[in-house]
C-alpha cells in the first residue's frame, strides 16, 4: 500500500496520473490519498515534514518496498515518478536508450516548463503587485518551452516517441493551467494534439476527478492568508 500525500495541483496530478494509469496497464499499486491542503498550511506540520523536508507536496510513502525492508518515503513529483515507475517496471522504456530518452525530458519539466510556467502563473494570477517585467519575462520563457515542446512532438505521438510514458505524465499537466491567465496555445498545434489524447485517456479523467473530491472548494477565490501558505509562509511563524 502506497500512501498519496496529495492535494490537486499540476505537481499532484502528476502522481494520479501514474497510479491511474498503472490500474490500466494491469500493474496496479494500491493507494490511499491523504490529503495536504495547501492553503490551510498542512505542508508545515512537523510529521509531513518528516517525509518531505522541503515542505512540498505531493510525496509518498511505501509501506510494501521492492527490498521488504521498513517503508519508503519519497518526495519531489520527479522522483515518486522514477521511483514508482522503477517499482512497477512500467511507464520508463524497456532499455538504456529509452530511458536515457524519457528521463532527459522528465528532467526538462522539472527543471523548465513547471517552475517556469509555476513563476508564470504566480505573476499574472496570484502577486500582490502588478510587475510588468516579471510578467513579461515568464510569458516569454513560458511560451519558448511550448515552442521546445512543439518541436519535440513533430512526428511523435508522445514525448519519447511511440510509448506513453513519465515524461508525458510530468508535462502534461502544466499545459493550459491557469484558467485566469491562459497562454495562448494556437501557435503550438503539436501540443494541442498531443495534450488532447492525453486528456481523452480513462486513466486522465478518473486522476483529475478526484481533484473535487479532494479540494471541493478548488476554482474558488484564495484569500490573502491562503496565498501566503501557498507560497511557502509557514502560519506558525
Amino acid at each position: 500500500m502506497i500512501d498519496l500525500y496529495y492535494w490537486p495541483t499540476p505537481n499532484g496530478h502528476k502522481v494520479t496520473l501514474l497510479l491511474e494509469e498503472l490500474a490500466d496497464a494491469g500493474a496496479k499499486l494500491d493507494y490511499t490519498i491523504k490529503p495536504v491542503d495547501i492553503g490551510k498550511g498542512d505542508q508545515f506540520e512537523p510529521a509531513f515534514l518528516g517525509i518531505s523536508p522541503n515542505n512540498k507536496m505531493p510525496a509518498i510513502v511505501d509501506h510494501a518496498p521492492a527490498d521488504g525492508g521498513a517503508p519508503i518515503s519519497v518526495f519531489e513529483s520527479g522522483a515518486i515518478l522514477l521511483y514508482l515507475a522503477n517499482k512497477s517496471g512500467r511507464f520508463f522504456g524497456d532499455d538504456v536508450r529509452s530511458k536515457v530518452e524519457i528521463n532527459q525530458w522528465l528532467m526538462w519539466q522539472m527543471g523548465g516548463l513547471g517552475p517556469m510556467t509555476g513563476q508564470y502563473g504566480h505573476f499574472h494570477v496570484y502577486a500582490p503587485e502588478d510587475i510588468a517585467y516579471a510578467k513579461t519575462r515568464y510569458a516569454n520563457e513560458a511560451n519558448r518551452l511550448l515552442g521546445v515542446l512543439d518541436k519535440r512532438l513533430a512526428g511523435r505521438a508522445f514525448i519519447a516517441g511511440d510509448d506513453y510514458t513519465i515524461a508525458d505524465m510530468a508535462s502534461y499537466p502544466w499545459i493550459g493551467v491557469y484558467d485566469k491567465a491562459p497562454i495562448d496555445l494556437a501557435p503550438y498545434p503539436e501540443v494541442r494534439r498531443w495534450h488532447a489524447a492525453i486528456s481523452a485517456r480513462p486513466a486522465t479523467q478518473r486522476a483529475y476527478a478526484l481533484a473535487k473530491q479532494v479540494n471541493p472548494d478548488a476554482g474558488k477565490p484564495m484569500s490573502d492568508e491562503e496565498k501566503k501558505r501557498l507560497f511557502g509562509i509557514d502560519p506558525r511563524k
